[in-house]
């Protein structure tokens, strides 16, 4: 007979990741599924109202925004488990120093383990897959060392999406390139589970083989995917603007899953 999990009131923060950006879904608050919403749903199959989710993630937040917004709000929700997922919006910013972010992201971490809440981190993806992320490689993976030092030091749990080959792979990615689609936050709620050691009946996804593009296809996509995705990005950034202006946290209060959220406002998806 498996074991049950320990967890009674889980928190997430962090920004459009776990959000649950590119995971949409009418019917879930926002708008959006995502793998904080699908681990939850397998957290609670089990404690059913003994159990209670708030999700405080909005997208586009930098670290200090997720810091400085959610960390204390998170607490007063008195989780005895947290994911955070933060640093990702810092990270593939031109000139952002990766040992700068993991020292703020200690310090929040600090923070979050206060009341001995289990805590969960997450290391930035392998992106040598994306012609588009490929060139932060190797910064990514700096950020991630000190992301497991960080754990290490504080005694939290690692999610390592770095060795999560099966979302190394574009078809677990959504049209912007940048966001997981459903497929891929599937893959990354069972990561979580897995590193969490609960027990679940997801089953991995069995994607079929990649199409052979053309050259002209290719060029293709990537001149739609510029326009759609890349130049708004690249506005937002010069006007010094956030995809997450004027959005509200989805799930704002930590309640059983079989109760209706607030619905948040803004329905802009782009990070």
């Amino acid at each position: 007979m498996a074991e049950r999990h320990p967890w009674r009131r889980y928190v997430a923060i962090g920004d459009s990741f776990t959000e649950g950006i590119g995971d949409p879904e009418p019917a879930s608050p926002g708008g959006y599924r995502g793998w904080a919403d699908r681990v939850a749903e397998v957290l609670s199959a089990e404690a059913g109202d003994d159990f209670a989710y708030a999700n405080l993630a909005i997208r586009g937040r930098l670290m200090q925004g997720i810091l400085d917004e959610q960390v204390e709000p998170a607490l007063a929700l008195q989780p005895d488990l947290i994911t955070i997922s933060a640093g990702g919006n810092d990270i593939i910013r031109p000139g952002t120093d990766p040992d700068d972010i993991a020292r703020r992201m200690d310090a929040g971490i600090e923070r979050l383990r206060r009341d001995n809440a289990t805590v969960v981190i997450f290391t930035g993806t392998d992106v040598a897959f994306s012609p588009v992320f490929r060139g932060i490689r190797g910064k990514v993976a700096i950020y991630n060392e000190n992301l497991r030092t960080i754990a290490a030091r504080h005694d939290c749990i690692v999610a390592d999406q770095w060795g999560l080959s099966s979302i190394q792979d574009s078809r677990m990615w959504s049209p912007d390139r940048l966001h997981l689609n459903a497929l891929g936050h599937h893959e990354v709620a069972r990561l979580v589970l897995q590193a969490l050691n609960v027990e679940n009946e997801l089953q991995p996804g069995a994607p079929e083989p990649l199409p052979v593009a053309t050259w002209r296809q290719a060029r293709t996509e990537d001149l739609v995917w510029a326009r759609t995705h890349f130049v708004p990005w690249v506005i937002r950034r010069v006007t010094h603007r956030s995809s997450g202006d004027g959005i509200s946290p989805k799930r704002p209060d930590a309640v059983p899953m079989n109760l209706p959220a607030p619905m948040p406002k803004g329905t802009d998806a782009a990070d």
